[in-house]
């Protein structure tokens, strides 16, 4: 088979959707070059995307075709809404069309498929800006009516898919995040002068840091710094300003493995996710775990992590208590849970879905 691949997002900075994106392109490859598929990876970008995605992808066993255009946002809002011209106009004759994010390209022939990371947009538009509600409404939209198949990074969000936008379940097919191999539990850890906990988020309002830092007020007694490593994405954060709280802002993976491994637990009380890869690598850097009760986070926290109700703080603080008095205990949970995620098997069950319904 060829298979054309969107790797648009990864001109973009690196959040959990482009992490996943790229670690399950390289899983893709990965098994399609063992098999004797060809994946043609594809972006519309901007002139300075073109050497982001390079990069993202630099040897992986693909055949990049990058285009840099100006105002590639908008070229390629236009493209998925006019639908056309046909992808296959600049990739040649594919077999199956991957589109990742948000962006649906235009094909003539061949398997269509997409990745739903979640539909936070749909259930809490007030959680999102009003271009990110759009420009998902609509790729949800089209990609109900267009696909053949769909991926879905856990089986919560695959049974969100099916019930929300009307897909059959069956074509629905679980394909849970692995694992980057920068986040092991050897290696350097950090040291940010005192113990802390730790958090990694975008700052935004579905990230719950509110709930977190109020948890963390009431563990003053311990004497930890509670460290927030994340980019800034949107709405006023005047909670993080509180003494004690330390935001490091946004950092590469081998930094972000390194305060996993230094941190006393790291704490994740988001609201609701698709999955929840912060947990999963927090444990394979052998960080104990506690994380919201939400069931959307229950294939990321297995039974490794120690679980709070997202809306009271109380619960989080009595958590965390509970995390450093059973520290070794996560730490030997987490590490087995972890192992069972790798970007290989996301791969591998991107091409048994394209194979299965070709």
């Amino acid at each position: 088979m060829r298979i054309a691949f969107d790797v648009s997002p990864l001109s973009h900075e690196r959040t959990g959707v482009n992490n996943y994106i790229r670690g399950s392109l390289r899983g893709l490859a990965d098994a399609a070059a063992r098999e004797g598929h060809e994946v043609v990876a594809f972006a519309p970008t901007s002139p300075k995307g073109r050497a982001v995605i390079s990069e993202a992808v630099a040897g992986f066993p693909i055949d990049l075709r990058l285009v840099g255009l100006p105002a590639a946002h908008w070229v390629r809002t236009a493209w998925s809404r006019l639908g056309r011209p046909p992808v296959e106009r600049f990739l040649g004759p594919i077999d199956v069309l991957h589109f990742t994010d948000w962006m649906y390209p235009p094909q003539r022939a061949g398997l269509r498929a997409t990745t739903i990371h979640d539909l936070v947009p749909l259930h809490f538009p007030e959680w999102v800006t009003a271009r990110t509600r759009s420009m998902h409404a609509s790729k949800y939209a089209h990609a109900a009516q267009t696909c053949d198949l769909m991926f879905a990074n856990s089986a919560f969000t695959a049974d969100d898919v099916a019930a929300t936008l009307g897909f059959p379940r069956e074509r629905v097919i679980v394909a849970h995040p692995g694992i980057g191999e920068a986040f092991a539990s050897t290696g350097e850890a950090a040291d940010l002068g005192r113990p802390y906990l730790l958090t990694v988020a975008t700052l935004e309002p579905r990230k719950n840091l509110g709930t977190l830092v109020e948890a963390f007020r009431l563990l003053g007694d311990l004497g930890l710094t509670l460290a927030v490593v994340g980019g800034r994405g949107w709405g006023e954060q005047p909670q993080l300003a509180y003494p004690g709280v330390e935001l490091l802002g946004r950092v590469d993976d081998d930094e972000i493995a390194r305060l996993y491994r230094g941190a006393e637990a790291v704490v994740y009380p988001s609201r609701f996710e698709g999955f929840g890869m912060p947990i999963t690598e927090a444990m394979a850097s052998g960080a104990p775990v506690v994380a919201s009760s939400h069931r959307s986070l229950d294939e990321a926290c297995g039974d490794a992590a120690i679980r709070a109700d997202p809306e009271s703080p109380e619960s989080f603080a009595e958590a965390i208590r509970d995390a450093l008095s059973r520290r070794g205990e996560l730490r030997t949970k987490g590490l087995a849970h972890a192992a069972t995620f790798s970007w290989s098997q996301t791969g591998e069950r991107f091409l048994k879905g394209y194979l299965q319904f070709a």
